[in-house]
């Protein structure tokens, strides 16, 4: 049953993506927005909900159970290490795949300073979060004030990508899916939708990445317990690796149609958020947790390995000012490597902290 469930949701989840990244790009055009600020801050804040949800219910809902809240800490964790690693990794391999299709073939047309933007707020505000985690007991109430700063700066990094102006012939849209359904919008303008009818597709096709997600999450959920499989294993690699797939999905689609800007900020975008939003709340809610010990030691570690993955990807690009899908891949060999500590370290053969 587990086994159907999976690919049920799978599906939707696939169905979801495809609306979204057409409905999303309607979006941004009707309001006049840069592709920036579509692919990392739109796509990229609509897509990290399921994996966002998990910490916030974990921790916010948890009763601050302490077993609780370590599962959340491990879910605010993977997300960025996931999408540093194996959602880099799958879109380095989407654009292999589809190179023959491609004018560039692996080599990505993407606007290096819209993802260097997104990557220097990300280094700053995700280095800052795990330094709160080094706080002695007595300085714990700095926390709150790292939390504040978050805040601020994804405020900052927001407003950055809004106040970017358009740039004129960013690419044909495909038509929007539910345009037929609006008939009298329609009939007047066969081509360009109307915001509300654009909206609805947004809003239905959130919907199916975020119900597809949960119930790919309690799938994978039921099959770890089945199989023994450990919590810390459970919210550190498997439920991110469920939650992630909208935003794995959507930069496949957005590579294979070529466009790599929305594609790769649409991953850049949601590290970024989730190296300030989720993280606020276990700042606030679960202060004690997030903190650097024997017992969370491997999860923090995941957070080493996300600024290694952005350290071997974005720094060459930035120096060369291009970038090739083949450099993706690194994330797959990185993520790799950390599973092979969690899966030692699980087992009892190294011991970290």
């Amino acid at each position: 049953m587990d086994g159907v469930l999976l690919v049920i949701a799978f599906f939707v989840i696939l169905a979801g993506a495809e609306l979204f990244t057409n409905g999303i790009e309607w979006f941004g055009r009707k309001l006049e927005l840069a592709e920036g600020a579509v692919g990392s801050v739109l796509a990229a804040v609509g897509t990290a909900l399921p994996e966002t949800m998990i910490p916030i219910i974990a921790i916010g809902f948890g009763g601050g159970d302490h077993a609780t809240d370590e599962v959340g800490i491990g879910a605010v964790l993977g997300a960025p290490f996931m999408l540093s690693t194996l959602a880099m990794f799958v879109t380095g391999v989407g654009v292999i795949a589809y190179r023959a299709r491609r004018p560039t073939g692996t080599l990505m047309t993407v606007d290096t300073g819209v993802l260097v933007h997104d990557i220097k707020y990300f280094v700053v505000a995700y280095s800052l979060a795990i330094a709160a985690a080094f706080l002695p007991d007595g300085l714990s109430f700095l926390k709150w004030f790292v939390a504040i700063a978050l805040a601020v700066i994804y405020a900052v990094y927001v407003k950055g990508h809004f106040d970017a102006e358009q740039k004129a012939g960013e690419g044909d849209l495909a038509p929007l899916r539910f345009h037929r359904l609006d008939r009298r919008g329609h009939t007047v303008d066969p081509v360009v939708p109307r915001l509300r009818i654009v909206s609805l597709q947004v809003v239905a096709a959130l919907a199916c990445i975020v119900g597809g997600a949960y119930l790919f999450v309690g799938a994978v959920n039921s099959l770890a317990a089945a199989l023994g499989v450990s919590q810390l294993l459970l919210a550190l690699v498997i439920a991110p690796i469920a939650t992630e797939l909208p935003e794995k999905f959507n930069s496949l689609i957005w590579v294979r149609q070529g466009k790599d800007t929305l594609a790769m900020g649409n991953i850049t975008g949601a590290m970024v958020f989730q190296s300030a939003i989720p993280t606020i709340v276990a700042l606030t809610l679960a202060g004690s947790a997030w903190h650097v010990s024997g017992d969370s030691a491997l999860a923090f570690a995941s957070a080493f390995m996300a600024l290694v993955a952005v350290a071997a990807v974005f720094g060459p690009m930035a120096r060369r000012h291009t970038l090739d899908g083949k450099a993706l891949l690194v994330g797959g060999a990185l993520y790799a490597v950390y599973l092979g500590i969690v899966v030692a370290s699980l087992m009892g053969l190294i011991h970290l902290g």
